[in-house]
């Protein structure tokens, strides 16, 4: 027994308690006595010089910024680390030899294009890139985009021209004329998007990928797969179909598929075939025995090998009429500048481009930093983003952002920093100058396998939405407007509708939040909701209204209709009511006992206020005129009190900040609660929304600072005291001293 005493004593010492006993504080104390504003001795002048301030340290960091391969390649742990690098490169590069060139077919470019841009932007990204583990290049979701664009600007329609001989013969297409044209268009889009990414990164714009929240941004590539595997069902069939781009491409052109389907090539058909079966069998070992694997099987370069090579030696593209690559010429083209003539009618596509590939990078580059260790910089992602494709469009390539399977693949596969990924670009720069004709024989109908087959993870994407059925339906509805419209209205549309939905959503949860009357629990000084706690007990004649928003302009008005619901007191049904006392006054009945019921339409619950001969004793905050007070003060003999509550505390902690009119929907109802003798005060306002309402002049005329309390209980405090006659319901006393 004095064991259990004693356990319990020790756990009654060790429990931390809070125990406090101070004044009742109001804003009007607070300012005079209790916090001194920090005076600023600096000038403008002063200020700005310490910020353009240049000296050693900050040009030394400012180098790093810029450049962080600098904070890192001095330290590099060579022994600990290069194997790791060199094997992890390798590995990354192999895969993305292939989709590079799969890519490219999305981009509508001729394969090599790709292979440019699976070097040049890889190998700028190790020098200015912030990340250690991701993979930058091609990505089909860019490539796709950039593809919509090129298509548009450059449809085949453009480059038919009539044939030398015969006028009964078809038009024939300029193919060399339209890819040209079309690698145009990519280069100066990549051009403005490189732009586009350097200015925000220099603008310190990296948060803009916070508007890009997670479900959109699911939605959206789960959108843009569809997109991807419909563009490739002509290539794994080997139909001539023409590309679609704009509004309901997809279906238009999943019609134009079917409808040409009974030409269907079936040995591309077959060899497409074999080839999905063959990589999903492939990532499926990869995946199974992860840990076993010391590098993941290389299942796209296997099958760019045997079907380069069961192409070349059956002569797959002449006897059978199988699409293959074509030319891939040998070597590096000359830098040139693009043609800047086209930017303006690409200007709307390239911030969509811009975004959603800075978005797909920082959010895989936070994922790696987050599981190794380190921090990667939002801004500096950007402009290495930007710099990559800027620098790299003056040497014909196309847009580039991380790759979520190479990335994958660089960081299982032991890669310890960006050396993995300059080794990456290294190898395919040994194909496109060495070896890049070995694979024009490569059909086509095997890229598009590539491609199909690394989607799947996307497609998985489709689990989020019974997981967010049951967590949030407000995200599973930007999930399924990202995913509809980016399906139906193509990528670039779909994107601004999701962006503009999500943001309807942010204003549809600050416009309707959720209110509730708080209550207070006995001995603790916290305040919960009366409806769902039992122990909340309400203090009489005291309500506490909370409601978990912001007010400003778009929310005032259900604010305000809100707290009288709410409170069940609505000033103007009281002002009826006391319009039809001084009429029984006026006809004599000046002793006439009136009953008003007050009906609390949330509660359901009906207080009677019955007459009582005296005013309260001090009528608080929200006075009206002298001469209306003078009038209240001779019809106080004779009018009775119109409600039992005599205040209302506004509970404003989770509001963070307020507007001129919502300000001014706040005075107008205080000023109508103080004309029915309701008393309002504020309660758990920031310093920071404190001094908005003083730049929006708030505390003027009747409204005081000494309205203004610091936290709910003081406020709950001042409110009994101005009426003492009038007890708590349960608890009988107020102390701010927690035991």
């Amino acid at each position: 027994m004095e064991q259990e005493e004693a356990a319990a004593g020790e756990d009654a010492e060790s429990q931390l308690m809070y125990r406090i006993e101070r004044p009742v504080y109001d804003e009007a104390v607070i300012r005079s006595s209790l916090l001194k504003p920090r005076e600023n001795s600096s000038t403008l002048r002063q200020r700005l010089a310490q910020h353009f301030r240049c000296s050693s340290q900050r040009a030394k960091a400012a180098v790093f910024s810029f450049l962080p391969i600098l904070t890192w390649l001095p330290s590099y742990p060579v022994k600990e680390f290069l194997f790791s690098d060199v094997v992890s490169g390798l590995s990354t590069g192999v895969v993305q030899l292939p989709q590079g060139l799969a890519y490219a077919m999305l981009a509508a470019v001729p394969p090599v294009y790709g292979l440019y841009s699976s070097f040049y932007p890889v190998l700028l990204y190790t020098f200015f890139g912030t990340s250690r583990h991701i993979s930058v290049g091609t990505f089909a979701v860019i490539s796709l985009m950039i593809g919509g664009v090129v298509v548009r600007e450059a449809p085949d329609d453009m480059f038919y021209f009539p044939p030398v001989n015969g006028t009964n013969a078809s038009a024939v297409l300029d193919v060399e004329a339209r890819d040209a044209r079309r690698v145009q268009v990519a280069v100066v889009l990549t051009t403005l998007v490189g732009i586009i990414q350097v200015v925000l990164g220099l603008l310190r714009f990296g948060f803009v990928a916070i508007y890009l929240t997670e479900p959109l941004v699911r939605g959206f590539t789960t959108a843009a797969a569809v997109h991807v595997v419909v563009s490739q069902l002509k290539y794994l069939l080997g139909v001539k179909t023409p590309r679609f781009s704009g509004p309901l491409s997809a279906l238009f052109s999943i019609q134009a598929v079917f409808s040409d389907i009974t030409s269907t090539n079936v040995s591309t058909l077959i060899m497409g075939l074999v080839c999905i079966v063959f990589l999903y069998a492939v990532k499926d070992l990869n995946e199974r025995f992860k840990k076993k694997l010391p590098i993941p099987i290389p299942g796209e370069i296997i099958v760019v090998i045997v079907s380069t090579g069961v192409s070349y030696g059956m002569s797959l593209s002449d006897d059978y009429r199988v699409d293959v690559v074509g030319k891939i010429p040998s070597g590096l083209l000359a830098p040139a500048a693009p043609d800047f003539s086209l930017l303006p009618r690409l200007v709307t596509d390239s911030f969509a481009v811009a975004i959603v590939g800075f978005s797909m990078g920082i959010s895989l580059a936070k994922i790696f930093a987050l599981k190794h260790g380190y921090k990667v910089d939002g801004n500096q992602e950007l402009i290495a983003l930007g710099l990559c494709n800027f620098i790299s469009s003056f040497f014909h390539t196309f847009a580039i952002t991380c790759s979520m399977s190479r990335s994958l693949v660089q960081e299982s596969t032991g890669g310890k920093t960006q050396i993995a990924g300059l080794l990456a670009s290294l190898m395919v720069l040994l194909v496109v100058v060495a070896i890049g004709f070995v694979f024009q024989p490569l059909p086509q109908t095997a890229l598009a396998a590539i491609i199909m087959v690394n989607l799947l993870g996307m497609f998985k994407q489709i689990r989020d939405i019974p997981a967010l059925w049951r967590t949030s339906r407000i995200e599973l509805a930007i999930w399924l407007v990202a995913f509809v419209a980016s399906v139906l209205l193509g990528l670039d549309y779909g994107l601004l509708v999701a962006l503009a939905f999500a943001i309807l959503t942010v204003i549809y949860r600050t416009q309707s939040p959720k209110s509730a009357v708080l209550g207070h629990v006995p001995g603790t000084g916290l305040y919960c909701d009366v409806e769902k706690y039992e122990e909340a007990a309400e203090y009489e004649g005291i309500k506490i209204f909370h409601s978990n928003s912001s007010i400003y302009f778009a929310n005032c008005d259900l604010y305000v209709t809100a707290l009288k619901e709410k409170t069940g007191v609505n000033p103007e049904a009281m002002q009826a009511a006391r319009k039809a006392q001084r009429k029984q006054k006026a006809n004599g009945h000046h002793h006439s006992s009136l009953k008003t019921s007050c009906t609390d339409k949330e509660r359901g619950v009906t207080h009677e206020v019955l007459s009582y001969n005296h005013m309260a004793e001090e009528q608080g905050n929200g006075q009206l005129g002298d001469g209306d007070s003078q009038t209240l003060s001779e019809e106080a003999a004779f009018l009775h009190p119109l409600s039992d509550v005599h205040s209302i505390i506004l509970d404003w902690t989770p509001a963070s900040f307020i507007d001129s009119v919502g300000a001014k929907a706040v005075k107008q109802v205080i000023m109508e609660y103080a004309a029915v003798d309701v008393q309002v005060v504020i309660a758990g306002c920031s310093r920071n929304l404190l001094s908005e309402l003083d730049s929006l002049q708030f505390f003027s005329g009747a409204m005081t600072p000494e309205m203004v309390f610091p936290t709910v209980h003081d406020a709950a405090l001042r409110c009994q005291r101005s009426h003492p006659s009038i007890a708590p319901t349960k608890a009988k006393s107020l102390q701010i001293q927690d035991e």
